[in-house]
């Protein structure tokens, strides 16, 4: 009995531990997707995004904007908003690579070697990409802004995977 639960464990495992990817696939194609929208569309989506910023923080501070001022302040935030959007967005995509190659107890500095290099090549592939979409160009500097996300994110996994085996998995690892 005592080998049968060994063989599920060891095959379920086998198993699930690809499928541990499947979150970046899913990151990878939402990047992909929203790189290929033409100039007009992404703007238009990340201006909602601001507008909807001014307007939460104008329900927080209790003030009472006019049209004009909520665009105005759109405006004046919209160039940050998209940066912003593109740090979060390899912020996600660094913590979904990270996080299975750490299972796969690739660990340290090379982490931060095959996820970063991994994350920065997608990113440098997704500007590229822009420049054959209507409307978009590639720029250095996105990709420059995608690696401050990617690092981030290899680093919340770093320090997370840390404190768990120093903390909460540390018992399983004594028996």
């Amino acid at each position: 009995m005592k080998y049968f639960f060994l063989f599920i464990k060891k095959t379920l495992r086998f198993i699930l531990k690809p499928l541990s990817f499947a979150p970046a696939i899913l990151v990878m194609y939402m990047i992909f997707y929203l790189s290929g929208q033409d100039g007009a569309t992404s703007s238009q989506l990340s201006y909602k995004v601001s507008t909807k910023v001014v307007v939460t923080a104008e329900k927080l501070l209790k003030k009472d904007f006019t049209k004009e001022q909520i665009a105005h302040y759109a405006d004046r935030i919209h160039f940050y908003i998209r940066k912003l959007g593109h740090v979060t967005e390899y912020f996600i995509l660094a913590v979904t690579i990270a996080f299975p190659l750490y299972v796969y107890r690739i660990r340290g500095w090379w982490l931060m070697l095959v996820a970063g290099l991994f994350c920065l090549g997608f990113a440098a592939m997704d500007e590229y990409r822009q420049s054959f979409v209507s409307g978009r160009v590639p720029s250095r500097r996105d990709v420059a802004i995608d690696s401050i996300g990617i690092f981030t994110g290899i680093v919340l996994v770093r320090v997370m995977g840390w404190i768990g085996r120093m903390t909460v998995f540390r018992p399983l690892s004594n028996k």
